[in-house]
């Protein structure tokens, strides 16, 4: 035993793994993504090229290359992909992951995000996020969540910075992306922040925070303490 720190104890018991199951949540529906889906997803993908920037794959020349990829990754269990479909129009607009899933350090990631335009920066979205964030930290026990993406992706980042991450630090020339070489922004909520984070979400999210046409009253910093 060494007499210098070594961290405090904690409960050693894996976490499970998530399960595919549909999460539902008021703005928005999130379904285990299927080969079904495909014909949704190549619509809302339609004119909007510039949303895959900073994914590994798309945008897709054809239908049948983005049905090849979303059958890849409906069978993965690491990532795990949903669907998102938004309860105002029941049209699959989306896909989210968690991923990078390790039970034994209560460690999860929430990525592989791919938004249409018509959902990016609405509250469909951050529910969305919101419900596997909530999916991981609460049912399943996990004691820290990851948000990583690329360095230059400023969106990302404020996404991150607007659910509740800290950010970490750069993790300097970690990955080749599309031939590209990509410095990773590292965030995380840990479980002691955790309930700050989801009752600023929670109450962001009540409906009495927007008006009849979607737009938010109060921003989601508002709720934050301090």
């Amino acid at each position: 035993m060494t007499d210098g720190p070594i961290g405090p104890a904690v409960d050693t018991t894996p976490r499970p793994l998530p399960v595919r199951q549909t999460v539902r949540g008021r703005t928005v529906v999130l379904e285990p993504l299927h080969p079904r889906h495909t014909d949704d997803l190549w619509a809302a993908a339609q004119g909007a090229d510039d949303s895959w920037a900073y994914l590994s794959y798309g945008p897709f020349p054809t239908r049948e290359a983005m049905a090849l990829q979303v059958s890849a990754m409906a069978a993965d269990h690491d990532p795990m992909l949903w669907a998102v479909r938004p309860v105002a129009t029941g049209v699959v607009a989306g896909w989210m992951s968690l991923l990078d899933i390790q039970p034994r350090h209560a460690a999860v990631e929430l990525g592989h995000i791919w938004l249409s335009p018509s959902l990016q920066k609405t509250e469909t979205a951050t529910e969305a996020m919101f419900l596997l964030l909530r999916l991981a930290a609460e049912d399943l026990g996990y004691r820290r969540l990851v948000w990583k993406c690329n360095a230059l992706n400023a969106p990302s980042r404020r996404a991150a910075a607007r659910l509740g991450f800290t950010f970490e630090g750069t993790l300097r020339s970690h990955m080749v992306v599309k031939g590209r070489l990509r410095d990773t922004a590292m965030f995380s909520i840990v479980a002691a922040e955790w309930p700050a984070a989801r009752d600023a979400l929670v109450a962001w999210l009540d409906p009495s925070n927007f008006d009849g046409t979607g737009s938010q009253k109060t921003s989601l910093a508002a709720f934050r303490p301090g």
